[in-house]
């Protein structure tokens, strides 16, 4: 069965997934991969499958936010998909968590509406423990500056400001991003393992970035990451 917005069969889509939101960084990943073959462009959903190293990865654009991404996932689960992670940007809750550092996301604060209709409300869902480990074993082995912990899905990044900034951080949570919990609900209720990468781009509520010049290489780095981290996988 062909999904929806993933016109791919099984068997186009590799055992492990990483998920950017941007389809330039899913371009950017298959760069890195070996026989690189794009099975999808609807939607502007690129996905890509090839090999790094010995081990068959897919990189599959997610677009932005929770809806987008949920859809993506449990297409990718009937695609036959077994790990996916998410590999991309959040802003920062707390001040000793600095712009170009990554952080390991354990578990996902849900206050989008997408994890809500799935789970109902106040629900936390969490990273598969094998899939951090392995992010957290190719964060260290890079040398990458890296922090482990909760974050905070949002459904508008407009909205968020240095107050909810402060709020996010008294909770314990270390980011502000937009899919990781509807990549963690739909992962677990359709028996994938999950994950997610992220480099701070900026402060959370301060809607000014890094330099495109000044992320990129810390883009590269969390792919770098997260492709060694597949290898264990």
């Amino acid at each position: 069965m062909t999904p929806i917005h993933i016109r791919a069969h099984p068997g186009d889509v590799a055992p492990i997934v990483l998920l950017p939101g941007d389809p330039g960084r899913a371009t950017r990943v298959a760069q890195r991969l070996d026989s690189a073959r794009c099975y999808n462009d609807n939607r502007g959903l690129l996905g890509y499958t090839g090999r790094y190293q010995d081990t068959r990865v897919s990189v599959q654009t997610t677009g932005m936010g929770a809806p987008s991404a949920a859809i993506v996932v449990e297409e990718l689960a009937m695609l036959g998909a077994r790990v996916v992670i998410r590999i991309g940007t959040c802003g920062a809750t707390r001040d000793d968590i600095r712009p170009a550092d990554l952080i390991v996301a354990d578990a996902a604060c849900a206050f989008d509406g997408t994890t809500r209709q799935y789970m109902g409300d106040g629900c936390e869902p969490k990273a598969s423990d094998r899939v951090v480990r392995a992010l957290v074993g190719a964060a260290e082995a890079a040398g990458a500056r890296y922090h482990v912990g909760p974050v905070a899905t949002e459904d508008a990044l407009y909205a968020v400001t240095p107050e909810t900034r402060e709020q996010l951080a008294a909770r314990g949570l270390l980011a502000q991003e937009m899919e990781a919990s509807a990549v963690f609900t739909v992962a677990a209720l359709r028996g994938l393992e999950a994950g997610c990468l992220l480099t701070v781009s900026n402060a959370a509520g301060q809607h000014e970035r890094l330099s495109d010049d000044a992320l990129l290489p810390a883009i590269d780095r969390m792919i770098t990451v997260a492709l060694e981290a597949a290898l264990t996988l």
